[in-house]
């Protein structure tokens, strides 16, 4: 007998992921409009949807140009590392400048994307808070010159 993984996307009825579509297509559209969409009235879209964010399904938020807000230097920062992954990345994951950590498997340990308001923040960053944490053995810095895409609407599958 086969045993089949199921992932949160194949636990979602055709409707709740309709409405995740929606709201990827626009996170400020109304719930009576979504209703519309999917064939639920206003208040059963609004308890789905406070369903699908409870269970960590989706979030909505607002996502910013960081530069059109002072921050002016992006990076991707490759970490080796010496000891327990998770504990390094969820340190990491406290830092304020730092907002996507990810372990992989490769040439690298953890992923980590920054946002700074300089290069002089970021250095500050570097040398004084990720290469001191115990078990970061070298990083690797690659520093954003642009942005050519970013998207959030990879749809439900």
């Amino acid at each position: 007998m086969s045993r089949v993984l199921r992932t949160k996307s194949s636990q979602l009825d055709d409707v709740s992921k309709a409405i995740v579509e929606q709201l990827q297509l626009d996170g400020r559209r109304s719930y009576a409009e979504i209703g519309k969409k999917v064939g639920l009235s206003e208040a059963a879209v609004r308890q789905r949807v406070q369903k699908l964010t409870d269970s960590g399904v989706m979030q909505v938020v607002a996502v910013t140009d960081p530069m059109q807000l002072g921050f002016y230097r992006q990076a991707m920062i490759g970490v080796r590392c010496g000891g327990d992954t998770r504990q390094i990345a969820d340190s990491m994951a406290e830092m304020p400048e730092v907002d996507y950590v990810v372990m992989t498997a490769g040439s690298f340990d953890i992923l980590v994307e920054v946002v700074c308001e300089n290069d002089d923040d970021l250095i500050t960053l570097l040398n004084s808070k990720i290469r001191t944490l115990p078990g970061v053995t070298s990083t690797e810095t690659f520093v954003y010159l642009k942005v050519a895409k970013q998207v959030y609407n990879w749809g439900t599958r």
